[in-house]
C-alpha cells in the first residue's frame, strides 16, 4: 500500500493492533504466522553430527552464493511430523526465496535424494549449489550433485542461521504443517497448495514483488506450472 501510496502503517502498529483485539476476545491472532513461537537450545560438540562421506563445507560455497546475487544457489532441509512421522522435505532459492517442498513417508537417503533432484530436474538449469542441514538423509548428496550438475555444500552444526532462508521458510511452512501434526497422511496437492500461498506473498526484501515474480523475471520460467507437473506426474 506504500509503495502504491495508499497508506503507510509501521508494521508494529499492525501488531500492536492485533495484540489489542486478541487481549479483547478478537481472533485475529490466529492468522498470524508465528502465534507461540518457542526455541530450544541444542547442546552438544558442533562436532558430533556430520559423519558424511565427502562433506564440502559451507566455507567453500562461492561468493555468488554467499552474497544471494543469482537465481540457482539453495538450501536444503527436511521438515519431521509428529513422532517422526511423515516428513517434508524443503528447498528455497537465495535470491528469489521460492520454495518447493514434497511430502515423504520418511526420511531415509534414497527417497530424499530422490525428491529433491525431482523438484529440481525440471528446473536444473538454475540449480547451481544446494546448502544442506547435516542431517543424514543427505547421505547421498553426491548422487544429487551428478544428476542436477550443481554443487553441494554442508552448513556447520548447529548453525542454522548459515541456512537462514530455509529455516525462516520451514516455520512459515509449519503455519500449515504444525509440530504437532502428524504428516503420514499429508497429500501432495495439499503441500502445493501451501507452497503456492507462500511463493505468491509479496516481500519487503523483494521490493514487494512475490518469490514467483522474481524467479519468472530472472529466469522466464513460469515455475508454478513446472513444480505442479513435476510432482504430480
Amino acid at each position: 500500500m506504500k509503495k502504491d501510496d495508499v497508506i503507510s502503517v509501521h508494521h508494529e502498529t499492525i501488531y500492536q493492533y492485533v495484540l489489542a483485539d486478541k487481549k479483547a476476545g478478537g481472533v485475529l491472532y490466529t492468522h498470524l504466522r508465528h502465534q507461540n513461537k518457542t526455541y530450544r537450545k541444542r547442546y552438544g560438540s558442533a562436532h558430533t553430527r556430520h559423519g558424511i562421506t565427502n562433506r564440502v563445507d559451507i566455507d567453500e560455497r562461492p561468493e555468488a552464493a554467499n552474497k544471494r546475487e543469482r537465481i540457482g544457489d539453495w538450501e536444503g532441509d527436511t521438515m519431521i511430523g509428529k513422532e517422526h512421522k511423515g516428513v517434508l522435505v524443503t528447498l528455497d532459492d537465495r535470491r528469489s526465496k521460492l520454495r518447493l517442498a514434497a511430502p515423504l513417508k520418511s526420511k531415509h537417503a534414497k527417497d530424499v535424494t530422490a525428491t529433491i533432484i525431482k523438484l529440481l530436474e525440471p528446473i536444473k538449469d538454475w540449480v547451481h549449489t544446494i546448502t544442506f542441514d547435516n542431517g543424514k538423509e543427505f547421505a547421498f548428496h553426491k548422487t544429487i550433485a551428478k544428476a542436477l550438475d550443481c554443487n553441494a555444500y554442508f552448513a556447520k552444526p548447529y548453525h542454522s542461521w548459515e541456512r537462514g532462508q530455509n529455516e525462516n521458510a520451514n516455520g512459515l511452512l509449519r503455519q500449515y504443517f504444525p509440530k504437532a501434526m502428524s504428516l503420514l497422511e499429508v497429500t501432495t496437492k495439499e503441500v502445493l497448495k501451501a507452497v503456492h500461498r507462500l511463493n505468491n506473498r509479496p516481500k519487503k526484501c523483494l521490493g514487494f514483488k512475490t518469490p514467483y515474480e522474481v524467479f519468472e523475471e530472472n529466469t522466464g520460467v513460469h515455475i508454478k506450472s513446472i513444480v505442479e507437473i513435476a510432482l504430480i506426474t
